[in-house]
This record gives structure tokens, C-alpha cells and sequence, in this order.
């Protein structure tokens, strides 16, 4: 078995037939016909000396080979994509970026309109969802995850603290005769007292208020969005990272009763594959993430 690479448009092909599976498909990309498609892939299994491809009856299926080496060659092209974009020197492309809903909805999506006047040739495409996105796999550019910031493989930039306080509606806090106290909270509904974030904010308070809020019964929220909702509703006081409702506080939608605010050690961070790092478009948002973050906490 010889180590010298194999054909480019063997590779080519498999990519796209990888990607569709399917050769008819990946030949109306490729602008070849399904039987040149077949030979390119037989070329490469030769090399490889195993099947990429369990062949069926109008359908095509990767093998647990093919399944393996799909997304290397699908990141080498990529890389190579990046590489001659950079060398012209432009910016352009698709970036795709997975963010979680709440880091998409109160603070991401107001300001990506600056990001594409600065980069006129890019589209932008926002995949908000809570799942761990697999670079490997997915058609994603960047993500933004929760965390400490150790992903292996990936290259993770702090853009901001995921602290948190109580918040609550100003009519709910003039119901109950005003909150003047952290204690005064243990008399108002929580809206999730399973929350986590809950018992180190009062222990940040000074309070040890574990075995009372085991006692309490709430809704369960899944992200910030619905929590933030309920409390300007006035259902209860809800547990919030204050950079996300500035326009809230301000309008006075929410009410933030106390200035502490706590920490877990947690974060929002811009991630991305470590050899990813040098693509035009990848370079282009982090620059612009991380200090649009910076004048916004100014």
C-alpha cells in the first residue's frame, strides 16, 4: 500500500458522496456522472484497502471506515477553503454560529447587524439551541457554549462571566410591601427554586438557605428567556446574568432589589476547532465578539 496521497478528485468525490449519501447527488455537484463518481471512490478504496461504501439498491450508506475518515476529509477541505480565501485576503462565506437561546435573544442578535456592515460579503446563520454541537459533524463555524472553558480540541475565548441575581417585576416587589432584605425573597414565590444558582446567591448574601429551598416547589425553566418572561409577568422572582436584561432593568420591567451578584465560575465562551483558528471568517467574528464585549461592559 503505497503513503503517497490520493487523487484530489477521489477525495473530492467521496466528500460529496459522504455528505449527500448518495453518488447521483454528489455528481450533480461535482458536475460528473454517478459512474464517474463510483470509479473515483473505488480508487480510494483501493488505497485504503477497505470499503467506504455498503452499496444497495438505489442507496448508498457509510461504513464504519467511511464513517471515520467523512469528517477528516470534510475539515481538510474545509481548511484548504479557508487557506485560499485567506489568501485573497476576503472575508466572505457563510459563518454559522450555534449560541444558546438566551445568549442569542438578549444579546447577540442587537448587535450582529455592526458585524455584517463590517463584513458585507458574509451571511450570517444563527443555529440557537441548547445541544453540544460536534465539529466533527456539524455544519457549524462557531459555538457559544456555558461553561469553564475546557473543551478538548477546541480553542474557547472568555466573552463574558455568567454571573446572576434575583430580578422580580416591580409590581410583584410592591405587593408584597417591597423586598428590603435578602430575606424578604424567601416570602415571595420563586419561579425555580431547584435552580442551583439559588442557594450561592444567598450563601453569597450570607444566608444558608439550602433546607428552605428544598421545601419550596416552582416551575422548571430551561433557559433564561422563559424565566425572565414569567417574572416580568409577575409570577415570581426568577434568578437572571444581569448583561442580559439591561433594557429590561432600565424600562423597569424587572427590578433588580439587591447590587451583589454571584459567580460559579462559569462562563459564555466563543469556541471553535483549534486548527480552525486562522480562517478569515472564524478571525473576523472573534475579533469583533471580544471587543464588542469589552465596549459594552464599559
Amino acid at each position: 500500500m503505497t503513503s503517497s496521497p490520493p487523487p484530489l478528485a477521489a477525495l473530492r468525490a467521496f466528500e460529496a458522496a459522504a455528505r449527500h449519501q448518495s453518488f447521483t447527488r454528489a455528481g450533480e455537484e461535482l458536475g460528473m456522472t454517478q459512474a464517474a463518481v463510483s470509479y473515483q471512490i473505488k480508487v480510494l478504496e483501493d488505497r485504503l484497502g477497505a470499503p467506504l461504501f455498503f452499496r444497495r439498491p438505489r442507496q448508498v450508506t457509510l461504513t464504519e471506515t467511511g464513517q471515520r475518515l467523512a469528517p477528516e476529509i470534510s475539515r481538510a477541505f474545509a481548511i484548504l477553503a479557508d487557506a485560499f480565501t485567506e489568501a485573497r485576503g476576503i472575508v466572505e462565506g457563510t459563518l454559522t454560529i450555534s449560541t444558546m437561546q438566551t445568549f442569542a435573544a438578549h444579546w447577540l442578535v442587537q448587535r450582529l447587524g455592526a458585524f455584517q456592515l463590517q463584513n458585507p460579503s458574509l451571511a450570517v446563520r444563527l443555529d440557537p439551541s441548547a445541544d453540544l454541537v460536534d465539529f466533527s459533524r456539524d455544519s457549524v463555524d462557531v459555538a457559544i457554549r456555558s461553561g469553564n472553558g475546557k473543551w478538548p480540541g477546541l480553542k474557547a475565548h472568555l466573552i463574558m462571566k455568567a454571573d446572576f441575581t434575583p430580578m422580580l417585576s416591580p409590581e410583584l416587589a410592591e405587593r408584597h410591601g417591597g423586598v428590603n432584605s435578602p430575606e424578604d425573597l424567601l416570602r415571595l414565590p420563586l419561579l425555580d427554586p431547584s435552580d442551583p444558582w439559588w442557594p450561592k446567591w444567598f450563601a453569597k448574601v450570607g444566608i444558608n438557605a439550602e433546607e428552605e429551598l428544598s421545601r419550596l416547589r416552582g416551575s422548571y425553566y430551561t433557559v433564561q428567556t422563559l424565566e425572565a418572561g414569567a417574572a416580568m409577568a409577575g409570577a415570581g422572582v426568577a434568578i437572571l446574568t444581569p448583561a442580559f436584561y439591561k433594557a429590561e432593568l432600565a424600562s423597569r420591567r424587572l427590578l433588580q432589589p439587591f447590587d451583589l451578584v454571584a459567580e460559579d465560575g462559569r462562563g459564555y465562551w466563543l469556541v471553535y476547532p483549534e486548527n480552525r483558528g486562522n480562517s478569515p471568517k472564524i478571525r473576523a467574528f472573534r475579533d469583533w465578539i471580544l471587543a464588542e464585549e469589552e465596549a459594552s461592559a464599559d
